[in-house]
């Protein structure tokens, strides 16, 4: 199976060739991954969906390297990362990987600010001071920054995550089901920075989710069923990816 590029032209940011990934053995043995070859284009804001059991969440963790595979690559960038020690691994992720989850994992005893760079302080960086405040007013929370979590909305929770994700300038950012605790308000928030960062900021987002609506934010969608490519939408709509879906009976 080739590599699926609709985005002809621009630059590869992540790309995924012949991936397996198998859990279990014998007769209990799932093929979560089977063969999947899919690339994702820089400064584009791609969603991933499937139905339940498709493999898309397994996907972003390899994509990620936060799950081995068992056959094939992927590379971010030019850097093949299966063939990374644990130590590299760690590293790439660290400096040129930003992840977003749908739990926002904010330390609950640090303001907004401190949350933020929290990433950078731990690997001893020092903050782009001009990239920083790019990002907090994109964000639009510059007058919370003093706040700590618990004096914030879940929108403005998942906000402070995604600048956490893209303090570091990241090559790309994961968000894994970014809007799965939120209700349809704050999730258009936060969707709505996702998709400005790509549109101003040239960021380059992968993103799992379930939620036709969410999907209809990226600029396409991969669709995966029983975990093989099963077809991809270009400037996808809420309707378009639901009837996408209604197709691969999820």
């Amino acid at each position: 199976m080739s590599a699926v590029a609709s985005d002809v032209g621009l630059r590869t940011a992540v790309q995924a060739r012949e991936l397996v990934k198998v859990y279990g053995r014998g007769d209990t043995a799932v093929r979560a991954l089977d063969g999947v070859s899919v690339a994702f284009a820089a400064g584009r804001f791609t969603a991933i969906m499937g139905p339940s059991g498709s493999g898309k969440s397994t996907l972003m963790h390899c994509l990620a390297g936060l799950d081995s595979v068992d056959n094939g690559q992927v590379y971010i960038g030019q850097t093949d990362i299966t063939k990374l020690s644990d130590r590299d691994l760690t590293r790439l992720r660290r400096d040129r990987v930003g992840f977003v989850f749908q739990s926002f994992n904010l330390l609950p005893t640090l303001t907004a600010e401190q949350n933020i760079l929290l990433g950078l302080e731990l690997a001893g960086k020092k903050p782009d001071r001009a990239w920083y405040d790019t990002i907090v007013d994109t964000i639009g929370l510059r007058q919370r920054l003093s706040h700590k979590p618990s004096e914030l909305s879940g929108g403005q929770q998942q906000r402070v995550a995604c600048a956490r994700a893209l303090v570091a300038r990241p090559e790309v950012v994961f968000a894994d089901e970014p809007t799965g605790n939120l209700d349809s308000r704050s999730g258009a928030e936060v969707l709505d920075f996702l998709r400005m960062s790509v549109r101003k900021l040239g960021q380059t987002v992968i993103m799992v989710t379930h939620d036709p609506v969410a999907a209809s934010y990226a600029d396409r969608v991969v669709l995966l069923a029983d975990g093989r490519l099963a077809g991809e939408i270009n400037q996808p709509t809420a309707d378009s990816v639901l009837s996408a879906l209604k197709h691969l009976g999820a």
